[in-house]
């Protein structure tokens, strides 16, 4: 279902910065709405990455001490993955920046971009609304 969302999100940003370069006629219009698109991107991957680490930790966690140890990578302790979440949350505020004051990108192309994401999940959710409603 991620990788559904994720492919629905890339086509919704897609078709947003169409819409979004036809209706302001301007190409760097569309490169907005594609900007945000890689803002949200980089954000989901951050997200999924801590959530990939905290499934790993509890599995870790339920096995014994000496698989644990036999890892090659060893465990990584929560501060390690609460910086990671932090800094990459950081490099999402950095690049959004950058593309709004170094770039002049629209900051409405932007937003519209980064809510690709609530268009892929609101069209998954009517999707299965569907589907469970005529089973």
């Amino acid at each position: 279902m991620i990788e559904r969302i994720a492919r629905g999100t890339a086509v919704s940003c897609l078709v947003l910065a169409v819409l979004f370069g036809v209706w302001r006629q301007s190409l760097i219009s569309a490169l907005a709405v594609a900007g945000g698109g890689v803002l949200i991107a980089i954000s989901f991957w951050a997200i999924r990455s801590g959530v990939d680490d905290l499934v790993l930790r509890n599995s870790r966690s339920r096995r014994s001490l000496e698989e644990a140890k036999a890892d090659e990578t060893g465990p990584k302790s929560a501060g390690f993955s609460l910086v990671k979440f932090f800094t990459r949350h950081a490099i999402v505020a950095l690049a959004a920046y950058g593309m709004m004051v170094r770039l002049h990108l629209d900051p409405m192309g932007l937003l519209a971009g980064v809510s690709s994401l609530g268009v892929a999940v609101a069209v998954e959710a009517l999707r299965e609304l569907r589907w469970r409603r005529f089973l």
